[in-house]
């Protein structure tokens, strides 16, 4: 039984974004990805109810509580996640769920998405830290309180704690970060991966979606519930660094036959009503605006992710400004960005579209000649083969606006391309309060961003100045020129400067006397006990001695080895004095020990064999030494395996260690270059003086591509897509009409009349089955009776012969004297042969062309098979030729005349079935 519940981005929602859906597979719990949403929401600066908004948004929960509170819950219990795109709606909330939510599930994706994720998370998380407080240092002083809390007052704490943060939002560290994308496994496009463990059964493979790189559709397959294909944000277009997806090709295609026709296909319909405009025109709209705006000696302001579409947006600007020959910088506002080209030039393969084909032919290895003094200069990744249409030579990378205006002056002619894209915080934000009052400007949006972001309302009010020319049917639309101002809160991290220093340094060095003290009450209790345990093992020792001295009955030289308690006393006691402490009088207790090892009466005397003149001599035994030999084999020396082993971890422990010091000291020296430091929150006026134009370069299907694909559960998608999406498939005869919609956490149960049952078969019946190869199982006609023994919990199949003797003896038995006939036997029923599978007539039909049959499609669900198939055939031919009929599901019928070509034709039909023999 398949169970699904959509935790976030469920159909007929106002917010599609983000993705988070939990797929039951029987036992199985899989979380379908684990995005986040914008932690930095807002009302519409263009909207005039905005101030009462705000009143209330002390006392309402954010939108993303309720997402939070059950993506928490559910963690601890997932047993698989897989992940489908590297960016934040799908993966950005998966380092807090896994750090802090217990989410510890095998996670699987691919190795671009890991990267990509990694990349998106960590400029998202920075971005945040760096300018909102996310109230770290509260939750740490709350710890810190809680040690010294009794038991009623924890319980009281542990009930208040929420699943957010202490400021309602879920904003990981970057250690948290790197150690839940680095635990992930990674696979590769079409690469069966079979699941052990309680996921035992069921098998993954990855399929390329396109949109972003390492886009994955998931195929999982399961025995008892068969193909789910999970399907989200696919792209069936061919960009400048990604092929289509796999899921637009032909059936036919026998690489990717597997995803055909799965048993349940859950995929998206946001774009459903969206009729996109041609590749060709969205692009040279993009080019010319850039061009213009430049010439004119302007700048464009171009809000863009950090990690997945960037990419592309990156790969056409780099070729139009070679084409063109343009001289004005291109600069990237983001701390990331040169770590992530970085690692998209190392995975060259995930990679399609045309930068394949610049780097492998003769052209780009001539540039790769004539440029390598100059890439000498640079990086050593880039020497690699394939990073030649990556290199962008005319991209500059900055951390943050001050660093751009250090560079370039604010009047210079440029285009600056600034993270996220949501325009919620970060760089992007603080360039569009100074961008936007400039004339003559260009905001260039890509695409809508999510709902309540300051990206997501100029998309609207773009949208509402349109006249004819919408997007979202086929068209390309005009630039809008903004007028007016709005009111945007700016967020930063600004130096204490004045009596808030003096006040931060005076609590700081409070803290610090604070913590010495409790670290010198911590060493002095630690010496207490030091010197307790000093003393009783004295003590110990004291009498251990005694009691060897006496067995050994005094002939030993008491003066030089054994000092007696007396002694140990003096000793004891002239360190005692004011220069002495606890570890000299440690060492002084281990130094008077007598003996290394227990000597029992007197063993430790040894007499010789040969009497000497003054006569017999008394001679004390040796320390007892063992001579190591080496061991040596018909090879040489035995190599001892522990002994590296022993060596090998005390390296990586000393290896560990190092790295923990050095990012200690690294931290340290952070701390203190950075100066001591608030956030503060400011409502500035923006004056709107720029033009506005959006151009679509989302990178996803439209509604064309969308309503090919026949999908069973529809997620992702706002109201009208769903029921567009609904109504195609309705008007669709062959189509089936179990098409579901799910609502945030409404379950949907598929095949829940379906029973499952586990029983072993016994070695005699497994022996006698005939097994039929269908797809990736076997199958076989099976008739036993079920035994249980009790020392198997899992019940065994028997073979029926002796079951069906006594069934037989029973229901001869029953039947009345008079009745029986001399000679008769009971009615039995026949066993019939089974064949599974669905008979395809274009498959048919290739494999009648490969062995030499002619045969046509003729009207819908016949197929002609012969010579008489070929138009002006004579009589004798026409009466060779059979005709093959689909009636209904799971019906065929073959009609024709008894000849070679009959049964040629039959075990065709059989071979493309499973025939399961009755036995």
């Amino acid at each position: 039984m398949i169970t699904f519940t959509p935790v976030a981005g469920a159909a007929n929602s106002t917010s599609t974004t983000p993705l988070a859906y939990l797929l039951q597979v029987d036992d199985v719990r899989i979380l379908l990805d684990c995005g986040s949403p914008d932690w930095v929401q807002e009302p519409s600066p263009f909207n005039t109810n905005a101030d009462s908004m705000d009143t209330d948004e002390g006392q309402t929960p954010p939108p993303w509580q309720e997402y939070c509170d059950n993506l928490k819950k559910m963690s601890p219990t997932v047993d698989l996640v897989l992940l489908s795109h590297g960016d934040l709606a799908h993966c950005g909330l998966y380092p807090w769920a896994y750090a802090r939510w217990g989410l510890k599930a095998p996670a699987y994706t691919t190795l671009p998405v890991q990267a990509m994720g990694k990349i998106a998370v960590t400029e998202d998380v920075d971005g945040i830290r760096g300018e909102i407080d996310v109230g770290e240092e509260i939750e740490q002083e709350q710890e810190t309180e809680d040690v010294q809390m009794e038991d009623e007052s924890k319980e009281d704490a542990q009930k208040s704690v929420t699943s957010t943060g202490p400021k309602g939002k879920c904003i990981p560290t970057v250690i948290e970060v790197q150690d839940a994308f680095e635990a992930m496994n990674t696979l590769r496009y079409s690469q069966p991966i079979h699941l052990q463990g309680k996921c035992q059964g069921l098998t993954i493979t990855a399929f390329s979606a396109g949109h972003t790189l390492g886009g994955t559709i998931w195929k999982i397959r399961s025995p008892s519930s068969g193909t789910i294909l999970y399907a989200v944000n696919v792209n069936h277009m061919k960009e400048r660094h990604l092929d289509g997806t796999v899921l637009m090709m032909r059936p036919g295609n026998t690489v990717f036959d597997s995803l055909v026709r799965p048993d349940l296909l859950i995929t998206d319909a946001e774009r459903v009503s969206v009729l996109t405009s041609r590749r060709k025109d969205r692009d040279a709209a993009l080019i010319d605006t850039i061009t213009a705006t430049l010439s004119s000696r302007s700048s464009l302001l171009l809000p863009c992710d950090s990690s997945t579409r960037i990419l592309e947006l990156l790969v056409l600007l780099d070729q139009h400004w070679n084409y063109s020959k343009l001289h004005f910088p291109i600069c990237l506002l983001s701390r990331t960005g040169r770590e992530m080209l970085t690692f998209v030039r190392a995975m060259m393969e995930w990679l399609g579209g045309t930068i394949s084909k610049e780097d492998v032919g003769d052209d780009g290895g001539k540039r790769h000649n004539q440029n390598r003094r100059r890439r000498g200069d640079d990086d050593g990744e880039e020497d690699a083969l394939g990073a030649l249409a990556l290199r962008f030579k005319f991209l500059e990378f900055f951390p943050n606006p001050q660093a751009l205006l250090q560079r370039h002056s604010s009047k210079d002619p440029k285009l600056i391309l600034a993270v996220p894209a949501s325009l919620s915080h970060g760089p992007s934000r603080h360039l569009f309060a100074d961008f936007a009052a400039v004339p003559d400007n260009v905001v260039l949006l890509t695409n809508r961003g999510a709902e309540g972001t300051l990206s997501r309302s100029l998309f609207d009010y773009w949208n509402e100045a349109q006249r004819g020319d919408t997007w979202d049917k086929g068209k390309i639309g005009r630039n809008v020129m903004m007028d007016g101002s709005i009111k945007l809160k700016m967020y930063d991290k600004v130096p204490l400067q004045g009596a808030e220093l003096e006040a931060h340094l005076q609590k700081e060095r409070a803290a610090k006397e604070k913590e010495a003290a409790q670290q010198a009450a911590m060493a002095r209790n630690q010496r207490m006990l030091e010197a307790d345990e000093g003393d009783s093992d004295s003590d110990s020792d004291t009498d251990d001695e005694r009691e060897i001295h006496e067995a050994l009955g005094g002939d030993m030289d008491s003066d030089d080895d054994y000092d007696g308690p007396s002694s140990r006393s003096k000793r004891k006691g002239a360190k005692d004095g004011d220069e002495a402490d606890w570890g000299e009088s440690d060492e002084v207790t281990k130094q008077l020990l007598s003996f290394d090892i227990y000597l029992k009466g007197k063993v430790s005397k040894s007499t010789s064999f040969f009497k000497s003149v003054g006569g017999q001599t008394q001679r004390f035994r040796m320390f007892p030494y063992v001579d190591k030999r080496r061991r040596v084999d018909d090879y040489g020396e035995t190599i001892d395996v522990g002994m590296w082993l022993r060596k090998g971890k005390a390296l990586e422990e000393e290896a560990e260690n190092d790295e923990k010091e050095l990012k200690k000291t690294a931290d340290d020296e952070e701390k203190l270059a950075e100066p001591p430091s608030k956030y503060v929150e400011n409502e500035i006026e923006v004056q709107l003086a720029c033009r506005l134009l959006f151009i679509d370069m989302e990178g996803l299907n439209d509604g064309r591509a969308v309503k090919t694909i026949v999908p069973q559960i529809i997620v992702h998608a706002s109201q009208p897509s769903t029921q567009a999406l609904i109504e195609s498939c309705g008007s669709i005869k062959s189509m089936t009409k179990d098409i579901f919609a799910p609502g945030v956490n409404e379950t949907i149960q598929i095949g829940q009349q379906v029973n499952n049952f586990s029983i072993s078969i016994s070695d005699n019946m497994l022996k006698s089955l005939r097994m039929s190869r269908f797809e990736d199982n076997e199958i076989a006609y099976v008739r036993g009776h079920i035994v249980a023994h009790s020392n198997s919990t899992i019940p065994i199949l028997e073979p029926a012969k002796s079951g069906s003797a006594l069934h037989k003896k029973s229901a001869a038995s029953s039947v009345p004297l008079a009745q029986r006939k001399l000679g008769s036997r009971p009615q039995v029923a026949l066993p019939h042969s089974t064949m599974i599978g669905e008979l395809k007539l274009t498959a048919l039909k290739a494999r009648l062309a490969s062995i030499g049959v002619h045969a046509e499609l003729i009207g819908e669900g016949v197929l002609v098979c012969g010579p008489g198939a070929k138009p002006g055939s004579t009589q004798d031919e026409l009466e060779e030729t059979v005709a093959v009929k689909k009636l209904a599901r799971g019906k065929v019928e073959l009609e024709g005349n008894v000849s070679d070509i009959y049964y040629t034709v039959r075990r065709e039909i059989y071979n493309l079935h499973a025939l399961v023999a009755a036995i």
